[in-house]
């Protein structure tokens, strides 16, 4: 059993490119109380840094790290393992794919991260598989590990091609994944244009308009008139929306629940008050 080392804070540095947004919510201020009551249970588990061997490169405990600096802890338990870089980008994403709680962005690019990892590690032990036949042996593993189809981890993967405005909106079920998978073909000045028709239009694309935007793309049609004539289009769907304002609602909710965790405990709140409803008209 390797030791666990005491290490500093200051000599501590991110994983480059590291998937998994740690922020400064409830369940950050809970984690950092829990470590200043009783410290840091769970070592992190960090790297030597390949440019500077007196720093270390955290592969699992980001969010420990970054509450152990809110409590005021100077050095936090570690272990510490000489792996390549290839090595810790498989281990920082699948320490963190069992979380309860992850972002669509997130699982996006730790498929990628991980992607890009095995490729590397495939073609120095196999150097006779076509790039094609690896891309896909790869995807199927990291689907298996995941549970998911390998079709699955590369429709995550497209995501990584959206804009920062719309990946945002997908963590907070504004946009359904597959209309972000479809828009994830759109190039950057498309997506901009979309999102200015978005802005003016107080919507955003169905399913069926993001196909239809991705095949006029793919043959070259697709411009801003097309973009806003198409989001400007009536959704029944749309205008029968009761929309409420988060800050109306939001303090009864944690801080990391996204749009589509909001819309689940209210439907089974409201789900428990028709019962309720009906034991009283039942009782009458």
């Amino acid at each position: 059993m390797k030791d666990v080392k005491q290490i500093s804070l200051a000599n501590l540095v991110p994983f480059e490119g590291h998937p998994y947004k740690v922020e400064d919510n409830a369940d950050m201020e809970a984690l950092t109380e829990s470590i200043r009551e009783n410290g840091i249970l769970n070592p992190l588990i960090v790297r030597p840094a390949e440019n500077d061997p007196c720093r270390f490169e955290i592969i699992s405990g980001h969010r420990r790290a970054h509450a152990a600096k809110l409590a005021g802890i100077e050095q936090v338990p570690a272990l510490v393992y000489p792996i390549s870089r290839d090595e810790a980008a498989v281990l920082v994403v699948d320490s963190n794919l069992h979380r309860e709680h992850i972002l669509p962005s997130e699982k996006a690019f730790a498929y990628k991260l991980k992607m890009e990892a095995l490729k590397r590690q495939g073609r120095r032990t196999d150097l006779t598989s076509s790039q094609v036949a690896t891309r896909l042996d790869t995807a199927a593993k990291i689907g298996a590990a995941s549970n998911e189809s390998r079709d699955q981890v590369f429709r995550y993967i497209r995501l990584t091609n959206l804009r920062p405005e719309l990946l945002t909106m997908m963590d907070e079920g504004k946009i359904a994944f597959s209309v972000g998978v479809e828009l994830s073909y759109l190039d950057e000045q498309a997506q901009f244009d979309l999102l200015d028709a978005m802005a003016r239009n107080d919507c955003t694309p169905s399913y069926a308009q993001a196909v239809r935007l991705h095949k006029a793309y793919n043959v070259g049609a697709l411009d801003r008139w097309l973009i806003d004539t198409t989001l400007a289009e009536p959704k029944p769907n749309q205008q029968e929306q009761i929309r409420l304002k988060r800050e109306t609602f939001g303090r009864f909710f944690p801080d990391h629940y996204t749009a589509a965790d909001i819309e689940k405990d209210i439907l089974k709140g409201l789900e428990l008050l028709k019962r309720q409803r009906d034991r009283s008209r039942d009782a009458r």
